[in-house]
């Protein structure tokens, strides 16, 4: 038990210094965080709701933050260039992200298009009925994504580093609220970037 909480400590701190500098990623990574709450309680009530608001705003604002407002030139903090954080990013780097994102995009276009979803639905009758099926398959997109993950860590790492890492990204949500609730004052206050002393001074 003690090297399972290490290595998730470790996980967890690696994603924090390596890939959370910019004050605006971790400001969206606590919205994202906090809606992300919100869908874990939604998931059991209203799923197409869930799904919603999982992917087209939990998910967005998070990874936004990562494409858009996190350095990609030398990490000064670190002494690591991005090419080689994105080598050793335990779960999805910017690449993989990029062919979830497309995937994640690509399904309710093969809905509208085929409304069985290659013989996977009833054809849907009305708007919400597109909204139903498309929310099965953005729910089943994104557990197929964490479950593909974990058991490619398996392979890449041990069983112990991908179970690590989906307790990582299921528990991200609340850490992340923990974390970063005060960066918006700091990104108020003109800091773009988290200066990083506890990284620093490790």
């Amino acid at each position: 038990m003690k090297s399972f909480l290490d290595a998730l400590r470790e996980q967890r701190w690696d994603d924090h210094r390596f890939y959370h500098q910019s004050r605006i990623n971790q400001s969206l990574h606590l919205v994202s965080a906090i809606s992300f709450v919100c869908v874990y309680v939604l998931i059991f009530t209203d799923p197409v709701l869930a799904a919603l608001v999982g992917w087209l705003f939990s998910m967005v604002t998070r990874q936004v933050g990562h494409f858009f407002f996190e350095p990609k030139e030398y990490d000064q903090v670190n002494a690591a260039t991005h090419e080689y954080k994105e080598s050793i990013k335990v779960g999805y780097n910017l690449f993989r992200k990029v062919i979830l994102m497309g995937i994640w995009v690509a399904t309710p276009v093969v809905l509208y298009f085929d409304p069985t979803f290659l013989g996977l639905f009833e054809p849907y009758a009305d708007t919400y009925g597109f909204l139903h099926s498309m929310s099965v398959l953005w729910i089943s997109v994104g557990v197929g994504a964490v479950l593909f993950r974990m058991v490619h860590l398996f392979f890449l790492q041990g069983v112990q580093a991908g179970v690590v890492w989906v307790t990582k990204i299921l528990t991200d949500p609340f850490h992340d609220i923990m974390l970063y609730w005060k960066s918006p004052f700091y990104l108020l206050r003109g800091e773009l970037l988290d200066p990083m002393y506890d990284v620093r001074h490790a």
